[in-house]
């Protein structure tokens, strides 16, 4: 999943029609919007909370945010990255109140190693064995891996979306990248 997601890259985004339509209260918009993003957003859910009653809860408050709060987007900004904003709020605060849940991306050390090619793994083998991989790492990093490889945002976007400086959102890319590859390389698949 997350190998189809990382090179497939046409993902469905907002035209200002479509957010000018949002704006109005035109209710077929909203049904439009909310189409157009489902799978992603709550593929997004999915791997930052591990449990799909949580993503379900998320994904309906981030659509009621959206509605009540519609008049507050900046169109000079990107739609999605808005609309991720608004996700990412809402499943922090979700996974603060969690026990057990770190966000704190110091609490995980990685050794350094040097990663070896993923050649060996097929195609349809790899996606499993990677989505398990994401599903063992922090939240942070989980976050951070989905939003650059799944839904294809640039580094600066997910730095604008999770409110955190460029340089913490490349060191939980990297951090994020090489603790997969620990755990690919401890399996012996790489």
């Amino acid at each position: 999943m997350i190998y189809q997601a990382a090179i497939d890259e046409n993902f469905p985004v907002a035209e200002p029609t479509q957010v000018a339509r949002l704006r109005s209260g035109d209710p077929a918009a909203l049904a439009d919007a909310v189409g157009l993003y489902q799978h992603r957003l709550y593929r997004y859910f999915l791997r930052l909370v591990r449990d799909a009653a949580s993503a379900d809860d998320l994904f309906q408050q981030t659509w009621l945010h959206v509605v009540r709060q519609i008049h507050r987007y900046d169109a000079a900004r990107s739609f999605d990255t808005w609309l991720f904003a608004i996700a990412h709020n809402a499943a922090m605060d979700l996974l603060r109140k969690r026990p057990g849940e770190s966000l704190d991306d110091r609490e995980f050390a990685i050794p350094s190693r040097a990663p070896d090619a993923l050649s060996a793994v097929l195609a349809g083998e790899r996606a499993a064995i990677l989505a398990a991989a994401m599903a063992a790492l922090p939240a942070l990093y989980r976050e951070a891996l989905t939003l650059r490889f799944e839904e294809g945002m640039k580094l600066e976007e997910i730095a604008e979306v999770t409110h955190a400086p460029l340089s913490t959102v490349k060191s939980r890319v990297q951090r994020g990248l090489e603790a997969m590859r620990q755990k690919l390389t401890r399996r012996d698949l790489l």
